[in-house]
């Protein structure tokens, strides 16, 4: 008979509490480029401060650090999550930028809330690989898709 370690329900709170904040935080930078240049500006800017600590989180630990040590042959899948890291928050710099300008041209306005999209994707991406990461980890659907 083989014992398995059930997750902590607190750990599987947690996370889920994370992705909704995230998801939250995207939806209202969406909400706030239909409202205007100096809101997109405001909500990309508090949504780069979140991923930021989120980021700094996973860095330090946190959950995946967890998983490798479950299950050493994931350091690999880790490693690749938290490297693109510094790219996506580079990303979010230069669209906030751009959305510093006040007087910013409508194409480039256009361009802006395109671009948020596209990194919006990049950012969902990430999000399911390092999801994935740990539910492997602790080897178990955690329900965070």
């Amino acid at each position: 008979m083989v014992l398995r370690e059930r997750t902590d329900p607190v750990i599987v709170g947690h996370l889920l509490s994370q992705h909704r904040e995230l998801h939250e935080q995207i939806s209202a930078a969406r909400a706030a480029f239909a409202a205007g240049r100096k809101q997109a500006h405001a909500a990309l800017s508090c949504l780069r401060e979140h991923l930021a600590a989120h980021f700094l989180q996973e860095e330090r630990g946190g959950f995946l650090e967890d998983s490798i040590a479950r299950m050493p042959r994931l350091a690999a899948a880790a490693s690749r999550v938290v490297s693109e890291h510094p790219r996506l928050l580079a990303e979010l710099d230069g669209l906030i930028e751009r959305l510093a300008v006040p007087d910013i041209p409508a194409a480039s306005w256009g361009r802006a809330d395109r671009d948020f999209e596209c990194f919006c994707a990049r950012l969902l991406a990430h999000e399911r690989n390092e999801n994935a990461v740990v539910q492997e980890g602790y080897n178990e659907d955690l329900g965070l898709d």
